[in-house]
């Protein structure tokens, strides 16, 4: 690729008034630095997007727009998360754009693998996939969980890059193509490579944040696996069909040798295996429907139809 492209760096914001000012001259140096280089044009842009945060957030970005040119920034009507922030910032970004760069604001991805993803770019790339090289600054708990949930996926036959978040480079013309995927329940980190174009990744260190606390607590996690299980794969429905034809097949043998049993007249009431297997059976029947009732309410949520994000400001609207 010839052309030097405009760089949009796509960051999401909820609640971040502690780590904004500290991370985002860092988020505005790297570009003055890759334009500098001469491998982005110089009016490309940081992108804030605010996502309902409650607290100075939005207040700091107005006035960093005001400051400097390179920051821009959105803000959504209300709270959506963070998979609809990233999303509302790309959509806004893509015809504005050659290639856009997601990250976190806290300050945990290392931004000088920009430099590497902007490189593959321009080498043909329309996808760069950030990748963490380890995790020894996550907790034995966090890393343990987050490698077995990267392998469960690719086990239920999800198309995902292993240890790779939201830290990624997306062309303008992959962003087109994707704006074509009307799902409502997102999982970007899934949903990209599906997209396809040509795609490579690049490895970095992930630190600790730099200031502020986590948004994502255990509970938004667990959410996050679920949606990305559900919204990507079947094969849990599979597997319920699966597991209710062993155990129909598994019972029909018990009633052989209960009617084989109780012909020979050696059968003996027994209370404790009955209720063994009435408590096993009910409670393999309400994993599965709570499977399939999880299905059902993202198709429910999906025949809504209801828009993905509502930008409700813009600071370069602003008087």
């Amino acid at each position: 690729m010839n052309k030097v492209p405009r760089l949009f760096i796509v960051i999401p914001c909820y609640n971040e008034q502690e780590v904004l000012p500290i991370t985002a001259p860092l988020f505005r140096d790297k570009l003055l630095s890759l334009a500098a280089a001469g491998k982005i044009t110089a009016d490309s842009r940081v992108l804030f997007v605010n996502d309902g945060s409650r607290d100075r957030t939005w207040e700091i970005i107005r006035q960093l727009s005001k400051e400097d040119e390179h920051y821009l920034g959105i803000s959504q009507s209300r709270n959506r998360g963070h998979q609809n922030a990233v999303l509302a910032g790309l959509m806004e970004a893509r015809d504005k754009c050659d290639i856009t760069i997601s990250i976190d604001c806290d300050g945990q991805d290392d931004i000088n693998a920009m430099d590497k993803m902007v490189d593959a770019y321009l080498d043909g790339c329309e996808v760069v996939y950030g990748v963490r090289s380890s995790r020894e600054t996550d907790t034995f708990f966090k890393r343990f969980t987050a490698e077995s949930f990267y392998k469960f996926l690719a086990m239920m036959g999800a198309e995902v890059v292993f240890n790779h978040a939201d830290y990624r480079l997306i062309s303008a013309r992959v962003l087109k193509e994707f704006a074509n995927f009307k799902e409502v329940n997102l999982y970007l980190r899934g949903m990209v490579p599906l997209v396809g174009f040509k795609s490579t990744s690049v490895s970095y260190s992930r630190a600790e944040r730099m200031a502020g606390e986590s948004h994502y607590p255990l509970r938004k996690m667990i959410g996050l696996a679920v949606d990305g299980v559900t919204s990507l794969s079947v094969k849990p429905l599979r597997l319920i069909f699966g597991l209710g034809l062993f155990i129909a097949c598994v019972s029909f043998l018990f009633c052989i040798w209960a009617l084989i049993t109780a012909l020979c007249g050696k059968s003996v009431a027994g209370w404790a295996s009955m209720t063994c297997i009435i408590c096993f059976v009910s409670g393999v029947q309400l994993i599965c429907l709570g499977i399939i009732a999880e299905y059902i309410g993202k198709i429910y949520m999906e025949t809504k139809q209801r828009p993905r994000y509502i930008i409700s400001e813009r600071t370069w609207e602003e008087d």
